[in-house]
């Protein structure tokens, strides 16, 4: 087994980890609270912005940093720069995320406030990982992923900065473009490029596969990379022949890239796989079908924003987040059972890899996720509310299930 040793203090990346979970299920809850703007696809309200932003900066972003400060150096054979400022970083962040959620939701004109804490906090992080990343020697494919990813999350934060101060005076004359720009490079850019280049890391080492290429990935980079700078550059000239050039090409890269993972899924050594690693190549999958359908709108040119809201909401889910609880169940019972045993084998009778996590469980909840994605797409489209509640009421319980069983895992 690839050891994912790491000199990183343990405590960095299980804080992270521990209140990006504890997120999870209360953005669930906030999302559920206000789910009858969710039917009828009115998803610009303050209350679902509080409701995407705890799910996207304070699930999906924390957990992502926790993720990054044990895996970045793993995957780049180095130490984590300055791990004392790491702890600085953390806080500043963390208290940021929890201030710029409350107050876009109840107060969005004075959310530059928590903004200005994100920023700093983000920023700070950026540069923690890129000075990490370029001490290393081992310059693969996923250095240009990884590098790629975090620089458009530096974007992704100063358009989420400039958004706020237009808020707090009322509209920028280009506040529809900077919105857009906003959504395009934090989802599309930088989860999708940080997914990628972690995937080539994870997707081997999980299913144990040798002697394969990463061709196909180097591909899906260039295509996927002009892609996303084509779609920003539509959304400012307004052009929607570019548009459709922009989605080609990210449907192209992200289909160069399923590729390429496909050819290192033949390669395992490990025939069986784990439901939670599954679960990431459904997730996978999902992704590729939703690049594919935004093409599809684009080329006949749907203009129904309800229809590009649930896009929207359907790449958060079943891209995002779908590929972070996947890989997540996997990466927390790894790195606590690490932690707490590694050093005890052959002392004292220590549990296996799998006794620290419920296997049964977990395939109950990834399907739970799974059905209720699918009935709220159907509630969606109907308009049928008692569907909708019933959706959102499996996903809420799943997601407190879920958060209960990694926090479990820390009791072992």
């Amino acid at each position: 087994m690839i050891q994912l040793k790491s000199e990183t203090n343990i405590k960095i990346p299980l804080t992270y980890i521990i209140l990006g979970t504890l997120a999870f299920s209360i953005a669930q809850i906030i999302l559920f609270i206000h789910s009858t703007n969710l039917l009828i696809g009115n998803f610009r309200v303050p209350e679902i912005w509080m409701g995407a932003h705890v799910l996207v900066l304070g699930f999906a972003m924390l957990v992502v940093m926790g993720a990054m400060y044990q895996l970045v150096p793993v995957v780049f054979l180095t130490k984590i720069w300055r791990e004392s400022f790491s702890y600085i970083q953390m806080t500043i962040t963390i208290v940021g995320v929890i201030l710029f959620s409350i107050l876009i939701g109840i107060n969005p004109s004075n959310a530059i406030i928590g903004g200005l804490l994100v920023v700093i906090g983000f920023t700070l992080f950026i540069i923690q990982m890129l000075v990490t990343i370029f001490q290393s020697k081992n310059i693969t494919i996923m250095f240009g992923y990884i590098v790629t990813a975090l620089c458009c999350l530096f974007i992704t934060i100063l358009l989420g900065l400039l958004l706020s101060y237009s808020f707090a005076i009322g509209g920028l004359s280009f506040h529809e473009p900077l919105f857009y720009s906003h959504i395009i490079v934090g989802l599309i850019g930088f989860f999708t490029f940080l997914i990628f280049g972690f995937s080539l890391k994870l997707v081997p080492m999980f299913s144990l596969s040798h002697d394969f290429t990463f061709s196909y990935a180097k591909w899906a980079y260039c295509l996927y990379s002009i892609g996303l700078l084509t779609l920003i550059y539509s959304v400012w000239i307004d052009r929607s022949i570019l548009t459709i050039v922009g989605f080609c090409l990210l449907a192209a890269g992200f289909t160069f890239f399923t590729m390429n993972i496909y050819k290192i899924y033949k390669k395992r050594l490990k025939r069986k796989l784990d439901t939670s690693f599954f679960f990431t190549l459904i997730a996978l999958v999902n992704g590729n079908i939703l690049h594919i359908v935004a093409l599809i709108c684009s080329i006949s040119m749907v203009s129904d924003r309800k229809i590009w809201s649930l896009l929207i909401f359907l790449y958060i889910y079943c891209w995002i987040i779908f590929s972070v609880i996947g890989y997540l169940y996997k990466i927390v019972p790894f790195l606590w059972w690490t932690y707490s045993y590694s050093m005890k084998i052959g002392k004292v009778k220590v549990p296996t890899l799998k006794e620290m996590i419920n296997e049964r469980v977990g395939k109950i909840l990834f399907v739970s996720f799974f059905c209720s994605i699918c009935l709220f797409v159907l509630s969606y489209l109907i308009g049928n509310q008692f569907i909708l509640i019933i959706s959102q009421v499996i996903l809420t319980i799943t997601t407190i299930v879920y958060t209960l069983s990694i926090l479990h895992v820390l009791q072992k």
